[in-house]
């Protein structure tokens, strides 16, 4: 591992990953050391979480800056074990610069049972999130078997559940990653509740179709807040 710089750079957003961090810890999103951020930085540049580390007891000085191919370009400590899965989305997203993994345990859950959370039960599904499928096998930690395992989904989905493994979400910049994959838990809390009171009812192409008719606005009042 080698710095190749005096001063640490990107101090506002190594700030915002560890802020990050400490939320998957708090609530319960990633245990011990489970759990990656990372996010883009510059142009082929990426600010990623150290390996071995509690997400809720990082400091901003932990993390390491990465090229797309997972070199190391500043910092001490070994990026991610599972730095692969976040080079994957990307490649293949260029309109990504965030991605985070964890193992909240009621859509892990659904990923240990190798269900995906496709049905548009919620509008918020609908409308923000999209169908969550799952990767239907689950692929050795560490490997290339892990990217190559999400690569099919990743061009019309925002979020993936990975089998027997946990959650992983991307968007446009870290909030809205972390959000995502918290929507996905917290749907994954809904369906699973719905299911013990007899039975989930999606909604109908009807009215999905009309929920669909309104992004444009929805997007409008999230540009003009």
């Amino acid at each position: 591992m080698s710095c190749g710089c005096d001063a640490m750079t990107y101090q506002t957003e190594r700030e915002l990953v560890c802020q990050v961090g400490r939320l998957l810890y708090e609530r319960g999103y990633a245990a011990a050391n489970d759990g990656n951020i990372s996010l883009r930085v510059g142009e082929g540049r990426l600010l990623m979480t150290p390996s071995g580390v509690s997400k809720g007891r990082m400091t901003p000085d932990m993390l390491v800056v990465t090229d797309l191919e997972g070199r190391v370009l500043e910092g001490t400590r070994h990026p991610s074990s599972e730095g692969k899965l976040h080079l994957e989305v990307y490649r293949m997203r260029t309109d990504v610069n965030a991605v985070v993994h964890a193992h909240p345990p009621v859509s892990t859950a659904f990923a240990v049972c190798r269900q995906g959370l496709e049905e548009p039960y919620l509008a918020e599904m609908v409308l923000g999130l999209g169908a969550v499928p799952c990767t239907p096998a689950f692929a050795m930690l560490s490997t290339e078997e892990v990217p190559e395992s999400v690569r099919p989904y990743l061009a019309g989905h925002n979020a993936l559940l990975l089998a027997n493994h946990g959650s992983l979400a991307w968007g446009g910049d870290l909030w809205e990653a972390f959000d995502r994959l918290e929507t996905v838990e917290h749907t994954a809390k809904i369906v699973m509740n719905a299911r013990t009171l007899g039975g989930a009812v999606p909604l109908t192409d009807v009215e999905v179709q009309r929920l669909k008719d309104l992004r444009g606005m929805y997007r409008t009042l999230k540009e003009t807040k």
